[in-house]
């Protein structure tokens, strides 16, 4: 059931996106959708009288047992329409919490939802007990009022998330340790990115081999993927397949996204998947920048777009698309099913790393161990040779490696082809160019 619309979208396709959401969600059995208009939401029930009456007697003649409300549910709004109706009712930020609890495999994702789900239910309290009355606390008659029920079931929320939270902390020790050990491979990461159901999975399986599940199915992949791809040029790369993004993301879920795309924040360059073949195509990329930048993606790593689902356009529609695309030096048209396109975009996505991969000399004194053990914790340093002022390294490194050395040591040197300690610092960090 999608009550009201979301900003831009048509009330059907957000339904659409709505049923899509609960088939996603196994062991459910969709009997239905409505789009129920609402003026101005109810405070105690969402709905008016009559719609309330109206929609219980279609629950009763289907049996319904479980009510999905694509939009926003206060506790009381939830408490009285489960009351009213007796069935079971989520709202959207709900079910997304299901699918992600049924779709978690690795130990963080299950972790982040657990956390999410917490955050959630401690909104869920709020006036829920009203009907309790203060117990007494204390010996005999003496003690004072006591913590009610809704206080008792929120401290005992609050303890649950602070031991989450400290297991996540140990389970982001130990990924820490992994991206380290993956930083020593000098490959460039090539991030897969896009709306939920945009074709991500189904490009990844193509470019690397791999059976990651890929369905036509909002959340089809939740846990991050990585493998290594050879690109034309003979250039390796590490591809990145992410978890699809969805408009009216539930901020209980911001952590979650955050932790699984963490690989995103340090990729090299963004591959935005977008189903071209979708009516709200333009709303959809929309949605995925707005999280990135919610996310802190940097807007100086470059970006490219795969216009997906070409083969499911028709004659007309293709060739709009065709004319579009051509108008951007940023956009591919093309297929993952089918591999129509995909050529082109490699050949940009391996020139684009290729002209960001650059070879340099450095000179470092003796003294300066740290900044050499960064270098190699990088796997930017292709060999070394001691001199008399100190150890000559040749490099190949990204500049956004480069960027991060001078921030990092900034008191070493400005320019990587000058291997002196008395040179000025630069004014501010950011690549060299030698």
């Amino acid at each position: 059931m999608r009550a009201g619309d979301r900003s831009g979208r048509t009330p059907q396709h957000s339904l659409e996106e709505a049923v899509s959401l609960a088939n996603a969600l196994p062991g459910l059995d969709v009997a239905g959708g409505d789009v129920v208009r609402l003026p101005k939401p109810h405070p105690g029930m969402l709905f008016g009288k009559g719609k309330v009456a109206e929609l219980k007697q279609r629950i009763e003649v289907d049996e319904i047992e479980l009510v999905l409300i694509d939009g926003s549910v206060t506790p009381v709004q939830q408490r009285n329409l489960e009351r009213e109706w007796k069935v079971k009712l989520l709202d959207r930020t709900g079910l997304i919490l299901e699918i992600f609890a049924d779709r978690a495999a690795t130990r963080e994702g299950v972790l982040q939802v657990e956390l999410a789900a917490l955050s959630y239910q401690r909104t869920r309290l709020v006036r829920a007990w009203t009907h309790l009355e203060r117990q007494r606390g204390g010996l005999g008659f003496v003690g004072g009022p006591g913590e009610t029920q809704i206080e008792a079931d929120r401290r005992a929320i609050d303890e649950q998330m602070v031991k989450l939270k400290r297991q996540l902390a140990k389970v982001a020790q130990t990924r820490e340790l992994h991206r380290a050990a993956r930083a020593k491979v000098p490959y460039p990461v090539v991030a897969l990115v896009g709306y939920t159901n945009a074709g991500k999975s189904t490009l990844f399986n193509r470019l690397t081999g791999a059976e990651v599940m890929a369905k036509d199915m909002l959340f089809a992949t939740l846990d991050p993927t990585m493998r290594a791809v050879e690109l034309p040029h003979g250039l390796n790369v590490i591809l990145s397949d992410t978890v699809g993004f969805i408009s009216d993301l539930p901020t209980q879920l911001v952590a979650a996204f955050r932790a699984t795309l963490e690989e995103v924040l340090d990729a090299d360059l963004i591959v935005h998947v977008r189903d071209i073949s979708h009516p709200e195509s333009e709303l959809q990329a929309s949605d995925v920048d707005t999280i990135l930048e919610h996310l802190g993606v940097s807007d100086e790593v470059t970006r490219l777009e795969l216009w997906n689902k070409a083969d499911a356009l028709d004659d007309e529609g293709r060739a709009t698309a065709t004319n579009l695309a051509a108008r951007r030096d940023d956009v591919y048209l093309g297929s993952a099913l089918t591999g129509q396109g995909l050529d082109a975009l490699l050949q940009r996505i391996a020139g684009e790393l290729t002209a960001a991969l650059r070879e340099d000399v450095l000179t470092l004194p003796f003294a300066a161990g740290r900044a050499r053990a960064w270098l190699h914790d990088e796997g930017a340093i292709r060999s070394e040779t001691q001199g008399g002022d100190g150890t000559r390294v040749s490099l190949r490194w990204t500049e956004r490696q480069a960027s991060r050395f001078a921030a990092t040591f900034p008191d070493l040197l400005t320019d990587p082809t000058k291997g002196t300690d008395d040179a000025a610092p630069p004014a501010a960090p950011g690549p060299w160019h030698p």
